[in-house]
């Protein structure tokens, strides 16, 4: 049964400054129904990938790579922001679209080789998404994928991932 997402996205203006229009993706998660078709389409999008595992980026995209893990059946890995995890890190900046910030990994999240699958709730300018590539790559992970549930397409990440890093596919189940 399809669903129209957009139906669950809000947008909240002059949030988190004033001139952005925030998309809010909570009531996806609230309804049962909006969630678990997010998680079922990612499936189906990831599995022919044949990830090993799944990376969720801080804090959003952990919702959906956790689900998407448990229906895969794999492991997932996390990617968080600078000072947040407290094992030995591997570390890359990541601009968005509000702040110069750092992402990090623990140094063993991914072995070197491993089928990563990324998974984040929404892609802008596609900055953070970029530099969560560049994170696992930096890991020696091979990333077989990027999946998000919204593109705002008018901000051009997908176009901004694929000149950074042509040979990922880029999969997002809502355009705006």
């Amino acid at each position: 049964m399809a669903i129209d997402l957009r139906s669950f996205i809000l947008d909240v203006p002059n949030f988190p400054k004033p001139g952005i229009v925030f998309k809010d993706i909570t009531p996806v998660v609230q309804s049962a129904s909006a969630f678990n078709f997010v998680i079922d389409e990612l499936a189906a999008w990831a599995g022919p990938k044949k990830p090993g595992i799944i990376a969720g980026i801080e804090s959003r995209g952990f919702l959906f790579a956790a689900g998407l893990a448990r229906e895969l059946r794999l492991g997932l890995t996390v990617i968080r922001k600078k000072g947040k995890l407290p094992r030995e890190c591997v570390g890359v900046q990541a601009p968005n679209e509000y702040a110069v910030e750092y992402f990090e990994m623990h140094r063993d999240a991914v072995a070197p080789g491993q089928r990563v699958l990324i998974i984040d709730d929404l892609i802008a300018t596609g900055s953070s998404s970029t530099s969560a590539i560049d994170l696992v790559k930096k890991l020696a992970g091979e990333v077989v994928g990027f999946g998000a549930v919204v593109e705002l397409s008018f901000l051009r990440g997908m176009e901004n991932i694929a000149r950074a890093h042509p040979g990922v596919e880029v999969h997002a189940l809502v355009r705006f």
